[in-house]
């Protein structure tokens, strides 16, 4: 198929190198020329791992290529698919003015073009957005040339590649004939369930997804505060509990640790609520989420301030390891709170040492930790350097290995369960086990 992704972002950018490798045709579109070129060159703008290899080969075979010319992309293609950021506003609205300003560009380029398009939305949106994209792009472009689906995506970073070749279902939203079997033959190899759903329904799985994500986190973290009161190891109490697949259907994010965080979690959460209050849904569970997450960074500052020491290692600043986003990071929060409180950071992160930040991701460190580049080092001997507190918030062998060899007079507050038992003779403590 020849296709056109609008929102060269994490989400876009891997769908993109994942279906030209399957042997699509694929146009990236971006306003962002740094990120045209990056790709043009066969060079990742992200950190994820295998999506270098990936954009290259695409590039080679003349599978991919990215452009900031909207009207050549949709013109040149049969279907579009919108992978832009829907961020957080006001009290926690999404912003769908970027899904908008999109679908006005399409519509416009469908109507130079003069036949049928099939236009796919992937941005994560309250349900009815898109019955709403598809009456404007109706409005603009003709009643009978648009055909509409949504596909919610479940890419996790850093696994993201492994995510898309094999997703739990596929989920195509639409009422439409059309749109579901050119999503169908978008998917053509990659082997899942599919399930057909209207799009409100599809629209609300993707809220919900990521709602639950959410809450598993913070139910693993109150469970591990609470067991420690007893003496117990919530880490053992949450092994239990996840072996019953018939009813607590799956381990993954079930276990005590820091607070959640990156690009989808917080907003979506955070979107979800909103609605429920505009509704006037009492959702004490869920407003509850956001409250037991911060406090899990709260209790992290307590413990190093009473801690009694000044100079601290942290390793990992991204909201989880192998990926280079910095947006809504707990890490990111709890360095900022460090600094303020007037101790000396360093911090020991290798894919955002490396990476090109650019765009959203750049300017929410940069209003968080103006100089934060100034803290990053290039190895784990580094950061341990002449500090008397190393804290784990990414959970890695390397990370292990360094602290294990490290001198035995620097303390350990391990966030992420670095350490499954308590190392010997070194100072250890945790928030949850």
């Amino acid at each position: 198929m020849k296709i056109s992704i609008f929102g060269m972002g994490y989400v876009g950018v891997v769908t993109a190198a994942c279906l030209a490798r399957d042997g699509h045709q694929v146009v990236g579109v971006d306003i962002s020329p740094d990120k045209v070129a990056l790709i043009n060159r066969g060079e990742s703008p992200i950190i994820e791992p295998g999506l270098g290899d990936l954009l290259k080969e695409a590039v080679q075979s003349g599978n991919i290529r990215a452009t900031v010319d909207a009207e050549t992309a949709v013109v040149t293609t049969e279907i579009s698919l919108i992978s832009v950021g829907t961020p957080p506003i006001a009290q926690g609205e999404p912003d769908l003015s970027y899904v908008i300003d999109v679908c006005k560009d399409i519509a416009l380029s469908v109507k130079q073009k003069g036949t049928s398009h099939v236009v796919m939305l992937r941005s994560t949106v309250p349900p009815g957005t898109l019955e709403y994209c598809q009456n404007l792009m109706e409005q603009v472009a003709g009643k009978d040339l648009i055909s509409t689906a949504f596909n919610p995506e479940f890419l996790r970073e850093s696994s993201a590649i492994k995510d898309h070749d094999c997703p739990p279902y596929t989920i195509i939203g639409t009422e439409s004939s059309v749109a579901e079997q050119a999503v169908r033959q978008l998917y053509d190899k990659v082997k899942a369930p599919v399930l057909v759903v209207k799009p409100k329904v599809a629209e609300m799985v993707k809220y919900v997804a990521n709602t639950w994500h959410a809450t598993k986190v913070s139910f693993a973290n109150e469970i591990g505060r609470i067991s420690k009161a007893f003496g117990v190891d919530g880490r053992e109490v949450m092994n239990v509990i996840v072996q019953d697949e018939k009813l607590n259907i799956s381990p993954v994010y079930m276990r005590p640790g820091f607070a959640y965080g990156g690009s989808c979690l917080p907003k979506d959460l955070g979107s979800l609520l909103y609605y429920a209050r505009r509704n006037n849904v009492f959702a004490p569970l869920l407003n509850a989420v956001p409250v037991t997450n911060d406090l899990q960074i709260n209790l992290a500052v307590e413990q190093i301030l009473s801690s009694q020491v000044k100079n601290i290692a942290i390793f990992g600043l991204a909201f989880k390891s192998n990926t280079d986003d910095l947006r809504e990071s707990p890490a990111v929060s709890l360095v900022k709170r460090l600094l303020g409180e007037g101790f000396q950071v360093k911090i020991y992160d290798p894919a955002v040492y490396k990476s090109h930040l650019m765009g959203t991701n750049l300017n929410y460190i940069q209003q968080n930790i103006p100089h934060f580049q100034n803290l990053l080092v290039a190895t784990p001997k580094e950061a341990l350097e002449g500090v008397d507190l190393a804290v784990t918030t990414h959970n890695t062998s390397e990370i292990r290995q360094a602290i294990e060899q490290a001198s035995h007079k620097i303390k350990i507050l391990d966030l992420v369960g670095v350490f499954i038992e308590k190392p010997k003779h070194r100072e250890y403590e945790s928030l949850a086990w």
